[in-house]
C-alpha cells in the first residue's frame, strides 16, 4: 500500500464519493478513525501484556537458576574410617601398627 500516490488516492476518493455520497462519506470517516483507534489501543494493550508475560517469566528462570546453598559435599563416614585405618608407607617400614581411630 506504499505505492499510492495523489492521482490513486484522488480516484478512491471520487469513488468513494460516487458510492456512498456526500452525506454518508463523514459518518464513514468518523467510524474508520474510531475502528482505527481502537486498533491501535487493542494492540497496545495486547503488547503491553505480552512485555509483562515475557518479563514474569524472565524473573522466574532468574529465581530457579540461583543456586541454593547445599551442605559441602565431602567423604562419608566409611571413607573417613577406611582412611585412618590405613597406614602410611613409612609406618609400614618401621613395622607400626595400624591402629583404627
Amino acid at each position: 500500500m506504499g505505492n499510492l500516490g495523489m492521482p490513486e488516492l484522488i480516484f478512491i476518493f471520487v469513488l468513494a464519493l460516487l458510492i456512498f455520497g456526500p452525506k454518508k462519506l463523514p459518518e464513514l470517516g468518523k467510524q474508520l478513525g474510531k475502528g482505527l483507534g481502537e486498533f491501535k489501543r487493542a494492540s497496545t494493550d495486547l503488547k503491553r501484556s505480552i512485555e509483562e508475560e515475557v518479563e514474569k517469566a524472565t524473573r522466574e528462570e532468574a529465581e530457579k537458576a540461583v543456586p541454593r546453598p547445599d551442605p559441602v559435599p565431602g567423604p562419608g563416614p566409611q571413607a573417613v574410617a577406611a582412611a585412618e585405618t590405613v597406614a602410611s608407607p613409612a609406618a609400614e617400614e618401621r613395622g607400626d601398627p595400624v591402629r583404627p581411630a
